[in-house]
């Protein structure tokens, strides 16, 4: 009889329950999506590993510290002589020696164009080598036979229009150097989007090592041997300072480390899965809570006839379930078109995957079931054990549920508690000393505060609507005068509504004042500190000579600045202890004339003199001041014991550095063992045109397409633009929250309109016209948006307020309300509620006046 009743009663809802489905499969697509592209993704590339990797491979000695090279470092070798000791081990039927390098550009000479992808997957460039699993095959032309010859795989070929005889350049830390395409690649598996591009293997060994060396040692046994086995006879013939893998290691790790790189389209996949979930289930609790009261006299009939509270709880939870199950599978239907359209995603941006190589697992259904159904479920409980709880008689005199007196004292203490903390939390979290503490009392104050404006939204809907319920009244006269009544009829309905709109909204504000902060903190640290012209970033070969001497050359270039950063750089302390720091070798004209920084104590000109700078966090953390001797390691056995010359202050452009006289540490480190030059600046003659200089420097460096050549202007849109792509995320995730947000403010509408059909007739028959009603229900539904919009501006405010204050000594030193933005923001909230009042209210005009009066 359960079953039969909740099937019944959900088939005869079923249209009041379409906008929650919509919810529920939004929130499994997304999850499912994400799941289905993740697996794809890592299966087309663990299809290629497979099919490529040796049976042995031996490597270089791992960085120390398990630090990776940066772009431009001479990438890590291992000796010629070790392919023909590793040939000769038992079971290894061949041996070859492979230099693969991704610290090269390949450049159309004809155009001054990169060739390749310019984000996403690698250009790699190396030796030709014929072994039993090569990735690519020759299709076109020959192998490369003599130094002025390479190959070139033929999807990059492709894309750059390019052939068997036309002229092409690879470009790295040691120079140009001019090819003539001899042959055309075709990848025997999947494409992962790479560009690749062979040379023969002394030219290879010149040009991308500048020795006669490898970059590892492929081995494929002959069948006798297994892995394991030939793994233990290379590490026995070579010693443990190589890295040796086994076919089955490399793939993991090459898996892994694509799995990596593709976290954070997945973690902003299930950022949008979350939202979802949290916005629909508002959405799903105000679909049940007021189909429950319609329900009010058939519930109580129920209870008559011997209808237990577990019965009517479970009666409704099955409809839920139900509801839970269809959107589920649409979900993962729907989840497909998500994983197809992120597949295209990656490929606008460099990656090859085939949509027709869709990878659907079980984890797929078993985690979108999982969501759909948990969340729907335990969305409708609350509303569930609300409707057990009505007593028969009660419910069937329709005095609908019991009083909410002693649950509104309870909601009020719990949501003032939770309110009260958070805000405690984030006033600490912006007056603390370090970000990292900051920030962690930041999530948490922002997590007690959203939950506590939502447990008070019923409370403060009374009080925020009857402040707007003035304004109404004196606006739209009686129309305005009803919507404020039937806006507050229900608190605990217009709350959990407005809920979902406010948590956008909220994320549209904070995100808006943390990012309006980080452009403005980062033009005036430029305007205040930064005294060169231009800036020119290396891309991933590095700066060349020729580089910098054709930016000498330029007219209206004064000088040029360059700076060398030893990354794996340590400062030892008197005590023992040592620190890692970013350390920056600069040229004496660094600071003064190129650059400004602010100082806590000590002075520039010190660095020049043989002295160290430090960021002040750096100082602090480590008990340092200026007169301290420290002794920086450079690395490879290279120490200097240098004086503490100047501390930076905290929160400038240049505050968390450590800095030393580029003269001093070329006294311990050889130039031969300098990391390359990464960026560099130019600062024009004084007089001299500024836009008319930077167009000149666009034309002396246009041969080479790696280089980034910005103004001051130019920078700060630089800047304006990685935070927009931050942004722009964001502002995804509300854009989606907000979409469900209007669904909920139509579903409770529509439902709404059928609660109140009677009501509807008798205002009709007492002289309300079509339009006066209208009017009503889309007032009704602009109170509702407002109310959200103006708790999800304070909350906003306040989490953006408290970032800017939690990183204010990480760069983000001024505070920026964009004013434009919560202005349209309230603006939008009015456009939302009345496009979310357009259904209903066309429905609510419509209804025949005697037929409304007379339905019970």
């Amino acid at each position: 009889m359960l079953l039969k009743t909740s099937l019944r009663s959900f088939f005869a809802h079923k249209g009041r329950m379409a906008l929650s489905l919509i919810a529920v499969v939004l929130s499994v697509a997304f999850v499912s999506g994400t799941l289905v592209f993740s697996d794809t993704a890592t299966s087309t590339f663990s299809k290629l590993f497979a099919a490529t990797a040796s049976d042995v491979s031996v490597q270089p000695p791992k960085p120390a510290d398990d630090e990776d090279p940066q772009a431009g470092d001479k990438p890590a070798t291992v000796p010629a002589a070790l392919a023909q000791r590793i040939a000769g081990l038992p079971g290894v039927k061949t041996a070859v020696g492979q230099v693969m390098v991704g610290n090269a550009i390949l450049v159309n000479p004809a155009t001054d164009k990169l060739v390749g992808p310019t984000s996403g997957a690698p250009t790699l460039v190396g030796n030709w080598t014929d072994t039993p699993r090569n990735a690519v095959k020759l299709t076109s032309g020959h192998v490369p036979q003599d130094s002025g010859e390479l190959v070139l795989d033929a999807d990059t070929a492709k894309k750059a229009k390019l052939a068997v005889g036309d002229r092409i350049r690879v470009d790295n830390a040691g120079g140009q150097h001019p090819y003539t395409i001899v042959g055309i690649a075709t990848f025997t598996t999947t494409n992962p989007g790479a560009a690749l591009a062979f040379l023969d293997t002394p030219t290879a060994q010149q040009v991308l090592l500048g020795e006669q060396a490898y970059t590892s040692v492929e081995a494929y046994g002959d069948g006798s041997r297994s892995g394991d086995q030939l793994k233990a006879d290379a590490l026995a013939e070579v010693g443990g300072g190589y890295q040796v893998k086994t076919a089955t290691e490399q793939k993991d790790e090459n898996t892994k480390s694509i799995g990596s790189g593709l976290d954070f389209m997945t973690y902003a996949m299930l950022g949008f899965a979350g939202i979802s979930l949290i916005v629909g289930g508002f959405l799903i609790i105000n679909t049940f809570s007021m189909l429950v009261a319609q329900r009010t006299r058939e519930i109580g009939l129920l209870r008559a006839i011997g209808g237990s509270r577990a019965q009517v709880n479970g009666s409704v939870l099955v409809e839920a379930l139900i509801l839970g199950v269809l959107g589920s599978t649409l979900g993962v239907a729907v989840g497909l078109g998500v994983a197809v359209g992120l597949i295209k995603l990656m490929n606008a941006i460099g990656m090859d995957l085939k949509a027709s190589d869709l990878v659907i697992g079980p984890d797929v259904f078993a985690a979108g079931y999982a969501v759909g159904v948990l969340i729907t479920v335990i969305a409708a409980w609350i509303p569930a054990r609300r409707a057990s709880r009505i007593a028969p008689m009660a419910a069937l005199r329709d005095h609908g549920t019991p009083a909410e007196a002693r649950s509104n004292v309870v909601r009020t203490i719990l949501g003032v508690l939770l309110t009260g903390g958070g805000a405690g939390l984030l006033v600490l979290a912006g007056t603390a000393e370090k970000a990292g503490t900051g920030g962690q009392l930041l999530g948490l104050g922002l997590l007690l505060t959203l939950i506590g404006f939502v447990v008070l939204g019923p409370l403060l809907a009374t009080v925020v609507i009857k402040v707007l319920g003035a304004l109404l009244l004196a606006l739209f006269g009686p129309s305005g005068k009803l919507a404020q009544r039937n806006a507050m009829r229900n608190p605990r309905r217009t709350g959990a509504t407005a809920a979902a709109l406010m948590i956008g909204l909220a994320l549209v504000i904070g995100s808006s004042v943390f990012s309006s902060s980080a452009v403005t903190s980062a033009s005036e640290q430029i305007d205040r500190s930064v005294g060169v012209d231009y800036i020119i970033g290396g891309g991933p070969t590095g700066v060349t000579g020729e580089m910098i001497d054709a930016v000498k050359r330029t007219p209206g270039i004064d000088h040029v600045t360059t700076q060398e950063n030893f990354q794996s750089a340590k400062v030892r302390l008197s005590g023992g202890q040592s620190a890692r720091t970013d350390l920056t070798a600069v040229p004496a004209t660094f600071f003064g004339t190129d650059f400004h920084p602010t100082v806590s104590s000590g002075t520039v000109d010190s660095i020049g003199r043989g002295s160290l700078g430090i960021g002040e966090n750096f100082a602090k953390d480590h008990g340092l001041k200026v007169g301290d001797q420290v002794t920086v390691d450079y690395g490879k056995g290279r120490t200097q014991t240098l004086p503490v010359g100047v501390v930076f202050q905290k929160g400038g452009l240049l505050g968390d550095g450590t800095f030393v006289d580029l003269d001093t540490a070329t006294k311990v480190v050889p130039a031969a063992e300098q990391p390359p030059v990464r960026t560099f600046f130019a600062k024009a003659t004084p007089g001299t045109d500024i836009a008319k200089t930077l167009t000149a420097l666009e034309d002396a460096l246009r041969q080479y397409p790696q280089l980034t050549v910005k103004d001051q202007a130019g920078y700060k849109e630089l800047v304006q633009s990685q935070v927009n792509t931050l942004l722009y995320l964001i502002y995804g995730l509300v854009g989606l929250s907000i979409t469900v947000a209007v669904l909920g403010v139509v579903n409770t509408l529509a439902l709404s309109v059928v609660e109140r059909t009677r009501e509807i007739g008798l205002l009709r028959a007492i002289g309300l016209s079509r339009r006066q009603l209208r009017r009503m229900i889309r007032l009704e539904s602009v109170v509702i948006a407002l109310f959200g919009a103006v708790l999800g501006t304070g909350l906003g405010l306040a989490w953006g307020v408290t970032a800017q204050r939690v990183l204010r000594d990480q760069g983000l030193g001024t505070l920026s309300v964009p004013t434009t933005t919560v202005v349209v923001t309230l603006v939008s909230s009015v456009v939302i509620g009345l496009v979310a009042a357009l259904v209903p209210a066309f429905r609510a005009g419509r209804m025949n006046v005697l037929a409304a009066i007379a339905t019970d």
